[in-house]
């Protein structure tokens, strides 16, 4: 054992020394107000306020952030026989650059989402933000606002990582979550496209509109895929006349399971 190990633990033992010998001393003076004398218990009750003060923000502080999703969490509900599943790190961390404004085509947030338009002036902005309500489990959300909107496409690509292409096979189907909020109802579609060989598969759904947390499912077996030549994996969120609009979406996750025999 180094002499820095040995110093942190002795450390964490005086400090638990220490805090019992608190502990036990207003526990005590607890017991006793009743009858302490006044000008003691005068003296007891200011001690006892200002230590009261750094404990009340303490504890406001605490709550809250252990409240809130950890982040880093990969953790989602999944269908049974899942055997690859994944949240992009855009909804798990922060980003070293959480947003930009006039967002021009082809703008990268992070290393796996890009954002597509042909708007001739951009009045478009996106923006990480931290998910703070009980019913989230992602840490982080996407927020964005979308103003005078001249162009004839918007949509945000998540690039999947090689993971989802290995063991990939027309017997799965390939799940999206989603948990999206808007200001006023939008039309947005997911459209799945896998790059096998020479050839892009794509395999296109509409996001119901009536619940925030919507699911679509994309099921193999109906393409024409190459099992053993897929290169690439990507996704497109398309927003149809987005214009006016503020979206935000709080959770985005990915699962693969293997479809029930007939």
């Amino acid at each position: 054992m180094s002499a820095e190990q040995f110093e942190g633990i002795m450390g964490r033992i005086l400090d638990r020394l220490l805090h019992h010998r608190a502990l036990n001393y207003w526990r005590r003076n607890a017991r006793q107000a009743d009858h302490a004398p006044l000008s003691e218990l005068r003296a007891q009750r200011n001690r006892a306020s200002q230590l009261r003060t750094h404990l009340d923000r303490l504890i406001h502080v605490a709550e809250g952030r252990l409240a809130l999703p950890q982040i880093g969490s990969s953790f989602f509900p999944k269908p049974h026989g899942t055997d690859w599943s994944w949240r992009p790190n855009l909804w798990r961390g922060p980003l070293s650059e959480p947003g930009m404004s006039s967002a021009s085509s082809k703008s990268m947030l992070g290393d796996e989402v890009q954002v597509f338009h042909d708007c001739s002036y951009s009045e478009l902005t996106l923006r990480q933000l931290r998910n703070t309500r009980e019913q989230d489990l992602a840490p982080f959300g996407l927020r964005m606002d979308v103003f005078q909107f001249d162009g004839s496409f918007l949509s945000l690509v998540i690039e999947l990582p090689p993971e989802a292409a290995e063991g990939m096979t027309r017997q799965h189907l390939l799940r999206v979550d989603t948990i999206i909020e808007t200001e006023k109802p939008q039309e947005i579609f997911v459209r799945l496209n896998i790059k096998h060989g020479p050839n892009t598969e794509q395999l296109v759904r509409e996001l119901p509109l009536d619940d925030s947390a919507a699911l679509v499912e994309f099921d193999l077996a109906y393409s024409r895929l190459n099992e053993k030549r897929i290169e690439k994996i990507w996704l497109d969120l398309i927003f149809e006349s987005p214009d006016m609009n503020q979206v935000i979406l709080r959770d985005l996750t990915f699962s693969r399971h293997h479809r029930a025999a007939i």
